[in-house]
């Protein structure tokens, strides 16, 4: 049992957000219950445009999901099957689904060990004449390495659909916002993202006109004009009600990512302080299974922006950790526990589970904590505290990962 620490610490409180900004939203869901205008209308519009510019888009295309933006994406290239589409096998499970849905095969392959994203060399090896798209995840807020990316797409002619479902905001080290340089790009407004609406909500982009008139023909069942159909699409019209609410929220969003940041900042300074770490970004844990902290820079390059959608550490001793935490009414969250290529309705693909060493780890060590902006750094020095305290009484034992000697990434 744990007496000396008492103060709870939520994964994510979102109550605390509404009431900092009550009265506007309140506002802006009667302006929608006054208008009687559900679907798209002009609330919709004037978001478009709103994210239009904030994320140095062309055009936005808000829709009902963020697993509705993929599946959209995938539908406006006409892919299906017979055609590959190359994915990391370490995300959420709506990018490898996606794929499947429209009837193709997802190709899965590694994600780097320092950035927890796809790894650019495995996309290069893994492309063949049925490559219809590469998907590269920008996990947990941190982008992926999208200029190989599109150098290698664009040896092949692939298009690349940037899944920036966690990652709004999310810049690389020359400014660029991702989504806003692959060929489609792909946001989630879920609640628990950094830009969440009330409910279900996503958002599409793009730089193409062609697409864009695409895409907003399947958003609306393939309809252009009304009731005249050239292609099949679907239902996937964002409500005004969640285009109201976004619209509220957008403008605090660059201060709820700088809230975010100096948040990790803090923990990174408190677990290196605690010695659970020697530097931010560093791979391997030490003799006695140190924690290791999430990579904030590029291997060798300039740092991107980071949003820290999710504050993501590694544990050798993960599942007990999070005991701990729980015991001590810390929350935190395993994303994710079973990579693609272990889940149950792939089997028929018959992926050999020792091609992918780094998801494998990473699904044993990866715990995320609390990083939401309203936290205060006491919270925050009451997670360090608790984790150090649990480390201490694990230091001589061995890492619960069955692949560290495969991976490379832990001794």
């Amino acid at each position: 049992m744990i007496l000396e620490f008492s103060m709870p610490v939520p994964l994510l409180d979102l109550k605390l957000q509404y009431h900092t900004l009550k009265h506007e939203i309140d506002a802006a869901l009667i302006r929608v219950a006054e208008s009687q205008v559900s679907i798209l209308g002009p609330e919709v519009d004037a978001l478009e445009r709103e994210l239009e510019a904030y994320l140095g888009v062309k055009h936005a295309i808000g829709v009902s999901s963020g697993t509705d933006a993929l599946l959209m994406a995938m539908m406006a290239y006409n892919i299906g099957p017979g055609d590959e589409v190359i994915i990391p096998t370490f995300s959420f499970f709506a990018t490898a689904g996606c794929v499947a849905r429209v009837g193709a095969t997802p190709v899965l392959v590694d994600v780097d060990h320092v950035s927890y994203n796809i790894d650019p060399e495995a996309v290069r090896k893994a492309i063949t004449p049925r490559t219809k798209a590469i998907i590269p995840v920008h996990l947990f807020g941190q982008a992926a390495d999208i200029d190989a990316i599109m150098a290698i797409a664009a040896e092949h002619n692939i298009p690349v659909i940037e899944d920036a479902a966690q990652a709004i905001g999310t810049q690389t080290a020359d400014g660029r916002r991702v989504g806003s340089i692959g060929h489609i790009g792909c946001f989630s407004f879920y609640p628990t993202k950094n830009l969440g609406a009330f409910g279900d909500g996503g958002l599409v982009t793009t730089n193409s006109d062609e697409l864009n008139v695409r895409l907003r023909q399947i958003r609306n069942h393939g309809m252009e004009p009304r009731y005249y159909h050239k292609i099949m699409g679907g239902n996937f019209r964002l409500d005004a009600i969640q285009g109201a609410v976004l619209r509220v929220k957008l403008p605090h969003l660059a201060s709820w990512h700088a809230a975010r940041r100096r948040n990790a900042d803090i923990y990174t300074r408190l677990f290196i302080e605690a010695g659970l770490s020697q530097a931010p970004g560093h791979t391997q844990f030490d003799e006695h299974n140190r924690i290791l902290l999430p990579a904030v820079m590029n291997p060798g390059g300039a740092p991107d922006v980071h949003i820290f959608n999710q504050y993501t550490i590694r544990s050798a001793h993960r599942d007990a950790l999070r005991a701990h935490l729980q015991a001590a009414g810390i929350g935190s969250e395993v994303y994710y526990p079973v990579p693609f290529h272990r889940q149950e309705c792939f089997t028929q693909h018959g992926f050999n589970d020792a091609d992918y060493p780094v998801s494998n780890c990473l699904a044993a060590t990866v715990l995320s904590l609390p990083i939401f902006p309203e936290l205060n750094e006491e919270q925050l020095r009451e997670v360090v505290a608790t984790i150090a305290e649990f480390e201490r009484t694990q230091a001589a034992s061995p890492s619960e990962c069955p692949d560290c000697a495969e991976c490379g990434t832990l001794v």
